[in-house]
């Protein structure tokens, strides 16, 4: 006798696996993007504290964050459907797959992105909340909505909902935002733009043929290199600046020297070579990068405050 199988029905009527079902609703929230989220968060909440902060408004700020971030990256699957279609990098996606029904994705971000709000709210502060809040509103409406199909510099200004997680972090241990938190946030924000180009060069036929503006797109890749190597130098100076104002010990300005002058490096390298190997290698290494910076930020700081 067989056992029955229960199954989801997908855009088009067919029926998948409950755990296909779940895996789907999974990947909607493009969780790899929201680990590198949270990665900036912990850090700031240490230096925030001068220590570590008890592991249960920890685990709260996460948790929230994780929803957000879920719910945000949803909606946006949500509204790119059409273009995630078109080109290969992300037409296995959900939507695309027709593994989800659109309106279902829709509903699923909204539910995260409120229930994110409303963990926030209970559980850590309002300031922490509305930060949350403010950055998922922006990355769907300013960057996904506005910006992405619209200029060249969406990645520039849609990059401030990326760097959010640094604001929030601080504003749930001390309940608003202080000056080492803007300038963790502008480190985030400056960063990127390179790290999201050298990506974009990879793809720039899937963006040319959906049409969305990224810089290889409108610029070709000597304009976009030419880019890169600028706000990589002006990241690396800005990534020193939370040296003198954050009151750090010596160990996060020397690894800071040290992480961006191979940024550069790589980002100089890539100006010269002109491949997408390079490109890419630079795309890699900017995600170690940030990870090794943040962990330096917190590093410091237990070691100067005590573990």
């Amino acid at each position: 006798m067989k056992t029955k199988v229960r199954s989801s029905e997908t855009a088009h009527g067919r029926s998948v696996g409950v755990r296909a079902a779940l895996a789907a609703y999974y990947h909607l929230t493009k969780p790899r993007i929201v680990l590198l989220l949270l990665i900036t968060t912990v850090p700031s909440m240490v230096l925030a504290d001068k220590g570590l902060p008890s592991l249960w408004l920890i685990a709260a700020t996460l948790i929230g964050g994780t929803m957000s971030a879920g719910g945000a990256n949803a909606i946006n699957q949500f509204l790119d459907r059409d273009i995630d279609e078109i080109m290969t990098r992300t037409r296995r996606r959900p939507l695309p797959a027709h593994v989800v029904r659109p309106a279902h994705a829709l509903a699923f971000g909204v539910g995260l992105g409120v229930a994110g709000f409303a963990w926030m709210l209970l559980t850590v502060n309002l300031p922490a909340a509305l930060l949350s809040a403010a950055a998922l509103l922006f990355y769907v409406f300013v960057y996904t909505s506005w910006l992405k199909r619209s200029s060249p510099q969406n990645i520039v200004i849609g990059g401030a909902a990326g760097a959010a997680p640094a604001l929030v972090g601080w504003a749930a241990v001390t309940g608003r935002v202080g000056w080492p938190a803007v300038v963790l946030f502008a480190i985030v924000f400056l960063w990127t733009p390179p790290h999201f180009w050298a990506l974009s060069l990879r793809y720039q036929r899937d963006y040319r043929a959906a049409g969305v503006p990224m810089l290889p797109v409108v610029v070709g890749l000597q304009g976009t290199t030419r880019s890169i190597v600028r706000y990589s130098i002006v990241l690396v100076a800005v990534t020193l600046v939370l040296w003198p104002v954050a009151h750090t010990g010596l160990i996060y300005p020397v690894l800071a020297a040290l992480l961006g002058a191979l940024f550069i490096l790589r980002a100089l390298r890539l100006r010269s070579a002109g491949t997408i190997p390079v490109a890419m290698s630079l795309f890699r290494y900017s995600i170690l990068y940030l990870a090794l910076l943040f962990g330096a930020v917190a590093l410091d700081t237990l070691i100067k405050y005590g573990l």
